[in-house]
């Protein structure tokens, strides 16, 4: 997800199955590439928040609450994607059905990258200090590591090609260039105002936070680390934010880095096909913002 633009309008972005979503303030557009090889466009107003209430808008608050709508926004767009990209005849995914998978999926995740890590640091020390650091340096393998394995399965490498696409197309708009293949194909696949460098924030933030509980309960320790992830995605946003807005500044330049780094697991190379759909989906938010 781009966080922030100097153009006319603020775009993000989300690969989803065979296709890309974009997105501005409030409203929303799905391409998916079709099993026909058609590209179908669904066309949303976000009913945010935001819009109707300005305490939505506040910083930090901004953080937690986007956090929360792009979750939401997401289901859409992958329910949407996931049955435009089936055959006709085939079973349609509900929305229902979403919702449980994602749901079971966000239990895998923190079993995965809090449960696991705090267990096997605390098997390594009992110091509270030493404990906040090795704890967040296992959440930081296990994270690059499950990103490196399932970087390899086919179903994943295609939806990273669609993230390429989408940082192609959002560099070409940025740029000012017209949105068609020829034009973003030679922009780079990596962006530094993606929501992977979110996640890196969220990592090294989640470190120093948690290294400022200093108990003796065990049970107080694993419980902040989850309680807490709101709190940290709010600080995490805003400094996602800073990072966009001085993007020109040596020192948020090489703070980017690591986010940059990342990107090269999670973006891959795509075809013209792939990026002729993350530009119709471009294309198509922005003549919603122009009212079209």
């Amino acid at each position: 997800m781009i966080v922030s633009s100097k153009c006319k309008h603020t775009i993000g972005g989300q690969a989803v199955m065979e296709g890309v979503m974009m997105r501005s303030r409030y409203n929303m557009a799905v391409a998916v590439r079709r099993p026909d090889k058609k590209i179908s466009v669904r066309k949303t107003e976000i009913d945010s928040w935001q819009k109707k209430w300005s305490f939505f808008r506040w910083p930090f608050i901004r953080g937690i609450y986007s956090l929360f709508e792009t979750l939401i926004t997401g289901i859409e767009a992958l329910t949407y994607s996931a049955n435009e990209s089936i055959e006709d005849g085939d079973d349609k995914i509900s929305k229902k059905e979403l919702v449980i998978t994602l749901g079971i999926a966000i239990l895998f995740a923190v079993g995965l990258f809090v449960i696991l890590p705090f267990v096997l640091s605390r098997l390594i020390t009992k110091d509270d200090f030493a404990f906040n650091i090795i704890d967040g340096v296992i959440r930081i393998f296990v994270f690059l590591l499950y990103i490196l394995i399932i970087s390899r399965i086919k179903d994943i490498k295609t939806i990273f090609q669609y993230h390429g696409a989408e940082h192609k197309a959002v560099h070409a708009y940025e740029a000012g260039k017209k949105l068609t293949v020829k034009e973003a194909k030679p922009f780079s696949t990596l962006h530094p105002r993606c929501g992977t460098s979110f996640l890196i924030i969220v990592l090294v933030i989640s470190i120093i936070v948690f290294s400022l509980i200093m108990t003796k309960s065990w049970i107080i320790k694993l419980l902040s680390r989850i309680i807490l992830l709101p709190i940290i995605a709010g600080v995490s946003y805003e400094f996602l934010k800073l990072t966009a807005k001085y993007q020109g500044s040596s020192f948020f330049r090489i703070i980017s880095v690591p986010g940059l780094a990342l990107q090269r697991l999670t973006t891959s190379e795509p075809d013209d096909k792939q990026l002729e759909v993350a530009l119709k989906s471009l294309s198509s938010v922005l003549s919603m913002e122009n009212g079209k």
